[in-house]
């Protein structure tokens, strides 16, 4: 008698100590795959205050976290060192970023080059036929057989902006269990798989700002107090600003100005070493210009319609994109959009589907 015996599929969660890739882990191993979980160790842990839990992802505590789910499932777990990777990729970016005089998103740079790179790598060498994360996103199949990035089924908590850079070989072999589930849904089968995670607040600043003071961060890791002139439009001072690297477009706060009406950031000029401020119907703008663009599909017309996002939390808006090459493309907006920040993503959908992106110039 001849068995037809299938090789169980092995798959690297990556495991943040958090709800949503804990339940990604517990939902795969009940699926029947060969779950090995993984966290990884991307910056060295700063001093915590007594009693005080980081609230970020990827501390110490959120390992410890990630290793006591890891052992509830029964699952194998490790820490890998991706310091170095993380501090030329990320944190360096990071800093070169705002001392340029743009406003950088280190989760995408960290999910593109860490990830879905790195660690995607490390987990084939671990013999995975797949890397697994918590994002709230989807994969579909086109009808070529193309695997196609969505938006996560939960529209507030949909994470596809973060994934525009995925390729498409990457996407044959990533999987997110969650993107097809709502929060309350995963805070309830982490319940019901009696995770230590269940109510576990979420990470809501930069991971290796834990306190969100990226101005102290900047300054303590060689960013120059560099002091200059606070402009209108017209180049009228108002004041003056202690470093270019404490503004970003769009910003209210602590400008020190006292003016007729409220002052807004609308553009930080290095060449003059000048913040320029107006009010805030002038941070409307009806387009803007990308570059360095990674496209998993593009259409095949050099002008097309679609919705552009220009921050996470941005609802896409209809616009008409214009293709200058492979690598550069314009936005033409329906209706003038606010604060759009060099250095953030410009990511284009057509409905559900994310067609690519690039960096605002």
């Amino acid at each position: 008698m001849i068995v037809n015996v299938t090789k169980q599929k092995r798959v690297v969660v990556a495991m943040s100590g958090g709800v949503d890739s804990s339940v990604s882990a517990a939902l795969l191993k009940a699926q029947g795959y060969d779950v090995i979980g993984v966290s990884m160790q991307l910056y060295d842990p700063v001093a915590r205050e007594a009693g005080c839990r980081m609230k970020t992802c990827c501390s110490l505590d959120d390992v410890l976290d990630a290793g006591r789910v890891a052992k509830k499932l029964d699952i194998p777990f490790e820490v890998i060192d991706m310091r170095a990777e993380f501090k030329q990729m990320v944190i360096d970016y990071f800093i070169t970023e705002y001392t340029a005089g743009r406003t950088p998103n280190p989760c995408i740079r960290c999910n593109e080059l860490i990830k879905f790179d790195a660690l995607l790598r490390k987990a084939q060498e671990m013999g995975a036929d797949f890397l697994a994360t918590g994002h709230y996103a989807r994969i579909g199949v086109d009808k070529c057989g193309n695997r196609r990035l969505l938006t996560g089924f939960d529209p507030a908590k949909d994470q596809s902006y973060f994934l525009f850079t995925l390729t498409q070989d990457q996407l044959q072999h990533v999987q997110f269990p969650v993107g097809t589930l709502e929060k309350a849904e995963v805070r309830k089968l982490a319940a019901m798989y009696n995770l230590p995670v269940a109510q576990k607040h979420e990470s809501q600043e930069i991971c290796f700002i834990p306190d969100n003071d990226y101005v102290k961060f900047l300054e303590t890791h060689g960013v120059k107090q560099n002091p200059g002139e606070i402009v209108t439009g017209d180049g009228t001072v108002v004041g003056r600003h202690s470093g270019l690297h404490r503004y970003t477009v769009g910003q209210r706060k602590g400008l020190g100005i006292a003016w007729k009406q409220p002052l807004h950031v609308l553009a930080v000029d290095t060449d003059r070493n000048q913040v320029v401020v107006g009010a805030k119907d002038e941070l409307t703008t009806i387009s803007l210009t990308a570059g360095q663009a990674p496209w998993s599909f593009l259409p095949d017309a050099t002008e097309f319609r679609a919705q552009c996002r220009i921050r996470y939390r941005h609802t896409p808006a209809p616009c008409r994109v214009v293709m200058l090459d492979d690598k550069r493309f314009t936005v033409q907006f329906d209706t003038p959009q606010s604060a759009v920040t060099p250095g953030q993503a410009a990511v284009v959908y057509a409905g559900e589907y994310v067609l690519g992106g690039g960096w605002i110039e």
